[in-house]
């Protein structure tokens, strides 16, 4: 799944992020708020469960930091957990406020990732199957989507291309929307590219998804 120059992108990411946070000891036993029950043993719970919980009435902030590299690496790897609870845990713990260092390894994580998702259409990476879905994700930790947009600019080839139409056709009543995402698909620029690919890709079983597009995006 992870082959190709992409996909040695991200395991170099993931190395580094097991780098990053190697300071933080992984506990087999996390301790849990006496009023929820035992301290939970790691190895034995479900691990969509414990996502939820993590941070909140199981284990504390060190322990959210020893298990984020493998549970960003499951994000990519399957489809057990939810981004939203993952990545909210970001917010969730004030990760701003973490050292630079590991700060810097969460972001060129997220910014592989992203390249991935964009470099194949339909995406097949974990639980991000689309651009939507990512965005949303990051979202859950707090941030917007500006850093994503600008590399989108600047990532060529179809699949980009499908992945945006895709997201301004899954947009319910883009017109009234006034968020990041909607602005940024409002821009001529955004317009003009799928004007071409559309032109490139007239005959192409998927032509209508960047007329459709198209059309939409005039209409804001």
């Amino acid at each position: 799944m992870m082959g190709g120059r992409c996909g040695a992108r991200i395991a170099h990411v993931v190395d580094d992020l097991a780098a990053a946070f190697g300071a933080y000891p992984r506990k087999a036993v996390l301790d849990r708020c006496p009023h929820c029950g035992p301290p939970v043993r790691v190895d034995e719970c479900d691990l969509f469960w414990l996502t939820i919980k993590l941070g909140n009435t199981v284990g504390g902030r060190q322990d959210v930091k020893a298990l984020l590299p493998m549970l960003f690496e499951r994000l990519i790897t399957s489809d057990e957990l939810d981004a939203g609870i993952v990545l909210g845990k970001l917010g969730q713990e004030q990760w701003g406020s973490w050292p630079l260092g590991e700060q810097r390894a969460v972001e060129e994580f997220l910014d592989a990732v992203w390249h991935r998702v964009l470099g194949e259409f339909p995406a097949r990476v974990g639980v991000f199957t689309g651009a939507r879905e990512f965005l949303d994700g990051v979202a859950s930790a707090g941030i917007g989507p500006a850093r994503y947009l600008v590399a989108w600019e600047n990532i060529a080839g179809c699949s980009a291309d499908r992945h945006l139409a895709a997201l301004v056709n899954e947009m319910v009543r883009i017109s009234d929307s006034k968020d990041a995402i909607a602005a940024w698909v409002r821009r001529e620029a955004v317009r003009e590219r799928l004007f071409r690919a559309y032109e490139r890709d007239h005959a192409a079983a998927w032509a209508d998804d960047f007329a459709r597009a198209y059309d939409l995006a005039c209409l804001l």
